[in-house]
């Protein structure tokens, strides 16, 4: 993963433009029919259930806005909501709030439901020392915030794009001729440009699996779309040489049976592609 620096960045740079798209040259509803003076309290009302998450990033955005406005926290990310409850209180002035509450909705419904779709997957996988990881898999712009969500949700972040990490996979296998001359590309790559950044690699069968191992430098070998036989073969293979990561249409009601293949690692793109907001509501309080 990127450094926090550089997570920041991201952060920073998701809430001027989401600022900027919706609020453009003024919030001309606010302005016309509510005095710039005049101050005001919300709640952050649950209506759903599940884990809520994206507060400290509301807190972000409220202090993008307006630095004066001042959050009063309830419940913190990660802990469970259910219907009724309320995860804060903004003060300040009201044009503010009503400035900042569609981004500060929009993120939290997002990031509560991935958080809370995280949750469950981490909980099948209870005992089993198999990790859930993301993917790539997220909504153009927000990755930040989605893979934000999964960690709040007990999930691990695996790489946050393509600069971080290299993953060979069966396009980069094929168009470079093979497993072998795939790595041996990258790591003379890697040097070449004085990168310090793990490697990948994707096997599509255990023949492709004794060839990875034949190769020094891997960091986790990818056993993508296997059948839960060919899993714990590929795993007794592999054993300590390097870590192991499932994928490929691993749902709810098969992960628990990969994990106990032994797998360090299962990744899952519906963690953040197949998800449905979390309803939340920000009201002003009298």
């Amino acid at each position: 993963m990127i450094s926090k620096e550089q997570f920041n960045t991201e952060l920073d740079l998701i809430i001027s433009n989401a600022i900027r798209e919706d609020i453009g040259d003024g919030d001309h509803t606010s302005l016309s029919c509510i005095p710039a003076d005049a101050s005001g309290k919300a709640k952050l009302l649950v209506k759903d259930e599940g884990i809520i998450a994206g507060v400290e990033f509301a807190k972000m955005v409220f202090s993008y806005v307006d630095p004066a406005l001042t959050v009063e926290t309830l419940i913190n990310d990660g802990e469970q909501v259910k219907f009724g409850d309320i995860v804060f209180y903004v003060t300040g002035k009201s044009q503010s709030i009503l400035q900042a509450e569609r981004l500060v909705l929009n993120a939290m419904q997002r990031m509560s439901a991935i958080a809370t779709k995280t949750r469950f997957f981490v909980d099948l996988l209870e005992g089993t020392g198999t990790k859930v990881l993301d993917t790539r898999k997220t909504t153009p712009g927000i990755r930040a915030l989605e893979k934000w969500a999964v960690k709040i949700g007990g999930g691990v972040n695996h790489r946050f794009a393509l600069y971080d990490m290299v993953m060979i996979k069966d396009n980069h296998i094929d168009f470079a001729g093979g497993i072998t001359q795939a790595i041996n590309k990258t790591k003379a790559y890697l040097t070449e440009k004085e990168l310090d950044i793990k490697i990948i690699v994707e096997a599509r069968n255990l023949q492709e699996i004794e060839e990875i191992l034949k190769n020094e430098g891997v960091y986790r070998i990818l056993i993508d779309n296997f059948n839960y036989e060919d899993t714990r073969k590929a795993v007794a293979l592999i054993g300590n040489t390097c870590l192991t990561e499932s994928s490929g249409g691993i749902n709810e009601k098969t992960i628990r049976k990969y994990a106990e293949c032994g797998v360090d690692f299962i990744s899952s793109g519906a963690l953040t592609h197949s998800v449905y907001n979390m309803d939340l509501s920000l009201k002003a309080v009298d």
